[in-house]
Formats: structure tokens, sequence, C-alpha cells
């Protein structure tokens, strides 16, 4: 489990980003599915990533620095409609540009509403970033908001939708579902980045 975790800073885009050479991941997801009560399970902390009453509201890139060895970064929530487009395009451009100079992204976890399912949003974005040359992780959020009875046939519902083989995460930050998996993938990023390091 993550044993440290701290906020570091908040950028625009790829400039102005660390330059410790540590690796990074980065949370995409629509506004309001989820990303900061994640971080805060993820964490152990209650407070680190702050949980906003108005979907939309995060307007830059957070940088949350784990263990002193990994970035965790924030993108801003896309697909709320009370954005304008050209709102709506700035996020998007900040976002290439991130992906685009950062040398450090090593991979990305897509979120997703598991009772809401992927949104035309959610998928075209999942379309884009497939022929990056960076492991994309899908995860589901919210997992206890559907009833234990109703869960498989909506998972088989969301699986149809991806890539055969996609690595699909089912969470709940509240209940901590599947946190401790989301953990060790983490941590498994830690310990490939060290290795490599080490036989350099």
């Amino acid at each position: 489990m993550i044993k440290n975790a701290e906020f570091i800073t908040s950028v625009v885009g790829g400039d102005n980003l660390p330059n410790d050479n540590l690796p990074h991941i980065l949370l995409l997801g629509r506004s309001n599915v989820g990303k900061s009560s994640l971080i805060n399970a993820l964490t152990n902390r209650k407070n680190l990533a702050r949980v906003s009453a108005t979907p939309g509201k995060t307007i830059t890139l957070n940088l949350f620095l784990l263990d002193k060895s990994l970035y965790l970064v924030d993108a801003p929530g896309y697909g709320y409609a009370r954005r304008s487009k050209t709102q709506t395009a700035t996020f998007l451009k900040m976002i290439t540009s991130f992906i685009e100079k950062n040398h450090n992204l090593k991979q990305i976890f897509l979120l997703i509403d598991f009772k809401v399912g992927p949104t035309l949003d959610d998928l075209e974005i999942y379309r884009n970033l497939l022929p990056l040359d960076i492991p994309l992780v899908i995860v589901a959020t919210k997992y206890d908001k559907i009833p234990t009875t109703r869960r498989q046939k909506q998972r088989k519902v969301i699986e149809s939708l991806y890539t055969q083989g996609q690595k699909i995460y089912y969470t709940s930050s509240e209940d901590k579902i599947n946190i401790d998996h989301l953990s060790l993938e983490i941590e498994n990023i830690y310990f490939k980045e060290g290795t490599q390091n080490e036989n350099e």
C-alpha cells in the first residue's frame, strides 16, 4: 500500500514539470467520476485531493508525489455540460501537451462510472489514447452503487465496449473495493522503473 503522499504542484500542459525523472501516471475521467475520491482512497488520506461539490472545477493538472517515487497526475474532468466549447478545447489541448511533452509518463488510468457505463466522451477519449505507446488501464469507479446481483451483467456490458484483453479494475472508493489491487498496479511501476534505473 502507498505509505506517503503529498501534493506537489499544479501545472498547465507539459510545461514546468518536475525534472527529477520520476515516473508519472495520468488520471483522466469525466467530471464527477470520482477522481479525487479515488486519489484519497489510494493514499488513505481524507483530504489530499479535494472532492468538489461542483463538477468540472479543476482546471489544472495536479501532481501528487507517492512514496517519493512516482507522480499521480489528476487531470481536469471532461464532458461537463456547463463548460463552454472554448474551455473544453483548452483542457484537451492541455492534456495533449502533457502527454506529448512528458517523457516520464508511464501509464494512463482512464476512469469511468460503473453505474453509468462508458459515455460517448469516455469511448472517444479511449479511442484517441489507444494509438499511444503508453499502457492504458480502465478504472470503473462507484462499483458499490449497483446491487451485487446486477454487477456481473454490467461488467459484461462494459467489457464489450473495449478492445479484447483491456485491463479493467472495478473499484469503490467508499467501500475500498479493489483499491489494494490498484495500489499494487502503481507499486509495480515503482519496481519496474527502479529496476530499469539500476540496470542502466
